[in-house]
C-alpha cells in the first residue's frame, strides 16, 4: 500500500519514542493508566541496575521509586530522544544511586544474591542462569567503587570519560579502578570470567 505517508514511517526506535512521547502526554495531564503501562515496561530494567550498584534491595526500590515519581512530576518537560524515555530514566537511577552510596558509604555484603528482575527468557539454560548468580554474587563482593565501576561501564555502556565525570576521578584513575576491578571479579569467577566480560583482557 502506498497510502499517504507510506514512504516516511519511522523506524522502530523513533516509533517507541513516539509512543512514550505520547505517554508522557498522558500523564502530564494525570492519566495514572499511563503511568502504569510506563512503570511496567520499564521497572525490571531499573531495579536490575539499582541492585547491582547499591546490593541492598529496599535501598534500590527506593531509588527506582523515586525516579519513577519524577516522571510523574516532570512529564511535561521532558525531551526524548529516539531511545524514548529509558535512557534518561537509567541516568536517574544512576545517579540517585551514586548519591546514595557517597552519603552512606554502604560496607555490607548481603547474603542473598540479589534477584535480577529480568523479563523471563524461556530458553535459559540452568547453567546460564546459574551463571548469572555467580556473576551477581561476585559483583556483590567487591569493593564499593570497584563494583560501581564495572556496573556503569560494562553493564550500562558508560565511556571511561563518562565514568570518570560521575565519579568525579581522572581518566588515570578510572583505568586504574576498572584494571583493580577486573583483577578481583577474575579472581572470583576464574573460568566464567571471559563470559562475563568478553571484551577484556
Amino acid at each position: 500500500d502506498s497510502g499517504p505517508g507510506a514512504g516516511n514511517r519511522p523506524g522502530p526506535d523513533a516509533g517507541t519514542a513516539a509512543e512514550e512521547a505520547a505517554v508522557l502526554a498522558r500523564i502530564r495531564d494525570g492519566d495514572a493508566a499511563a503511568f502504569r503501562s510506563l512503570i511496567d515496561r520499564h521497572v525490571g530494567t531499573l531495579l536490575a541496575v539499582a541492585r547491582r550498584m547499591l546490593r541492598t534491595e529496599g535501598d534500590a526500590d527506593d531509588i527506582v521509586q523515586e525516579a519513577l515519581v519524577r516522571v510523574w512530576h516532570h512529564a511535561g518537560t521532558l525531551e526524548l530522544g529516539p531511545g524514548g524515555i529509558r535512557p534518561w530514566l537509567r541516568r536517574v537511577v544512576t545517579n540517585l544511586c551514586l548519591d546514595h552510596l557517597r552519603r552512606h558509604r554502604l560496607t555490607s555484603v548481603v547474603a542473598e544474591v540479589p534477584e535480577t528482575p529480568e523479563a523471563p527468557v524461556q530458553e535459559r539454560s540452568l547453567a546460564e542462569a546459574d551463571l548469572t548468580q555467580r556473576v551477581e554474587a561476585a559483583l556483590n563482593g567487591l569493593p564499593e567503587r570497584q563494583r560501581v565501576a564495572l556496573t556503569l561501564f560494562h553493564y550500562e555502556g558508560l565511556s571511561q570519560i563518562e565514568l570518570g565525570d560521575m565519579l568525579a576521578i581522572t581518566a588515570e584513575a578510572v583505568e586504574s579502578l576498572l584494571a583493580r576491578a577486573r583483577r578481583s571479579l577474575k579472581a572470583a569467577l576464574k573460568d566464567e570470567w571471559r563470559q562475563l566480560l568478553p571484551d577484556a583482557e
